[in-house]
């Protein structure tokens, strides 16, 4: 145990650093003149990150994997489609109402629209998508034909939207299909979807794994374009206090205790399903049920010390250097988006908990460093177009009708295995780093180019394009296997004919 704990922070301090070194070396620069406090805090809360994501990630393989795995396959093992089905909506609705990522987009926007009902609505969103998502494991039906059809449905929704004269909603309603499949979430349901599917079993099992993460990143957008279109009344946003707190001490004593309640209201959601399950069904061995309980305290105490520095030290520094670079000039503003952009996807947990599932359903086909490259690339540029928008003011759609154009129609053309992993990725790059550093970042940029009236319409957005670039890059490495693979048939095929060529020569 002790070794693997040292593994895991060997692998968060290589996630963490290149953000941190980054952050630091241009405090240094007259680009950003951060003060020496707000340096300060700013490492010691990278130092509490690396604990924090060393930690979660060790409790993630001790409990929520395993815990995700087995209620999948006991479910299913029952025969009860219908007590299945039920079960995955009921925890869908819950898990999402309590996800600590979703805290922290509603109380972003708590002042243009009520926190708890967006809140609501997205948890009703996860759970009938995550409905959805656990039919199509069980019935075997074709993801992309799924994903094609939804997505009609999202973007006629996006009509009515702009009909009822409220696209400045727009970029929040995709940006809450990213934020909802975050650190709790994501391993749970990926490893439920594993469950499901490895006791069906059949042909293509480890494809039709995947998916989950994707179907149910629709459900929290078509639910916002609900209430966006639904709402009345004049919507005025009012820009949070992203100052360091005063008092540093009091800030951070308060900060811990509510991010440790809500984080333990989300793992208590799912410990008393899982109990219930347990007793109901499940009736896993002591020894199983201890190692699970030490890897929730682990997952518990990772989480809160994570959400916890993030909060009170990268969420002001972040504001602060989109702010101060976007007033220096757009030149070093984009080009920061980029840099940052591909390393801070390395210090999101849940991406290291997918990429390790990945490589273990396809066998090493698809490895965690390929994953990780073209996680990195994806954000780095959805960062960059998104600080471009911001600079020029036009809107999302812009982006996100070629985009998800691309990578539909990319979908018909790689094995269907990527299309899972490339869809199941965006939501899961677009975490709590994503929603407290580089929202906060574009935030800061988009006051100091157009003040705090634009910021819904062109700072928002920015994780929705987090969460959709990647569907492109993945999906572009299997479609370079499928070249790779043709072109090397086609060398083998004519070496084959050259051979036979050759033995007519000689025969002749």
């Amino acid at each position: 145990m002790l070794r693997a704990f040292f593994y895991k922070i060997y692998e968060a301090l290589m996630s963490v650093l290149p953000i941190t070194a980054i952050v630091v070396i241009v405090s240094f620069t007259p680009l950003v003149s951060l003060t020496e406090r707000e340096t300060i805090i700013f490492c010691i809360s990278a130092f509490a990150l690396i604990l924090g994501i060393a930690l979660f990630n060790l409790g993630a393989d001790l409990a929520m994997t395993p815990m995700g795995e087995h209620v999948g396959e006991g479910l299913t093992r029952s025969r009860k489609l219908g007590l299945l089905f039920t079960v995955c909506f009921i925890m869908g609705v819950l898990i999402t109402i309590a996800e600590p990522d979703l805290s922290v987009l509603a109380n972003q926007v708590d002042a243009v629209m009520d926190g708890t009902l967006l809140v609501v609505f997205v948890g009703a969103g996860v759970g009938i998508f995550l409905l959805v998502a656990v039919m199509k494991i069980v019935f075997k039906v074709d993801l992309s034909s799924l994903l094609l059809f939804f997505y009609m449905i999202v973007f006629a929704a996006v009509a009515l939207l702009l009909e009822h004269g409220r696209g400045f909603l727009l970029p929040l309603a995709f940006d809450s299909g990213g934020v909802t499949t975050g650190p709790i979430t994501v391993p749970f349901i990926m490893s439920l979807g594993v469950g499901i599917a490895l006791t069906i079993g059949g042909r293509g099992a480890s494809e039709n794994s995947f998916g989950l993460i994707s179907l149910c990143s629709v459900g929290p957008v078509l639910a916002v374009l609900v209430l966006a279109i639904s709402a009345s009344g004049e919507l005025t946003y009012i820009l949070p206090d992203y100052s360091v707190a005063s008092d540093l001490e009091s800030g951070i004593i308060h900060e811990l205790l509510h991010t440790a309640v809500d984080v333990g209201r989300s793992l208590l959601f799912i410990i008393v399903s899982f109990g219930v399950l347990q007793v109901t069904i499940l009736k896993l061995p002591k020894r199983k049920l201890m190692q699970m309980f030490f890897g929730i305290v682990y997952t518990f105490v990772g989480l809160v010390i994570f959400l916890t520095s993030v909060t009170v030290g990268f969420m002001p520094i972040g504001f602060r250097i989109g702010n101060e670079l976007a007033m220096t000039g757009n030149t070093g503003l984009v080009i920061f988006a980029f840099v940052i952009g591909m390393v801070v996807v390395l210090a999101e947990p849940a991406v290291h908990v997918l990429n390790k599932q990945v490589e273990d359903i396809t066998s090493g086909s698809v490895t965690k460093k390929e994953m990780m490259i073209a996680l990195s690339v994806g954000v780095g540029l959805s960062v960059c177009l998104s600080v471009v928008r911001i600079i020029f003011g036009f809107s999302i759609l812009y982006y996100l009708i070629p985009g998800y154009l691309i990578s539909l129609g990319l979908s018909f053309f790689v094995p269907k295995i990527y299309t899972a992993i490339a869809f199941d990725s965006g939501g899961v790059a677009s975490g709590p780093l994503t929603s407290s550093f580089i929202l906060p970042l574009a935030i800061g940029a988009c006051v100091a180019q157009h003040g705090t009236s634009d910021v819904l319409y062109s700072a928002f957005g920015v994780v929705a394009m987090v969460a959709m670039t990647p569907l492109i890059t993945i999906q572009s490495l299997g479609f370079k296997a499928v070249m790779s693979e043709r072109v090397r048939k086609r060398i083998a095929m004519a070496r084959i004919l050259s051979a036979d060529d050759a033995q007519i020569i000689y025969f002749e």
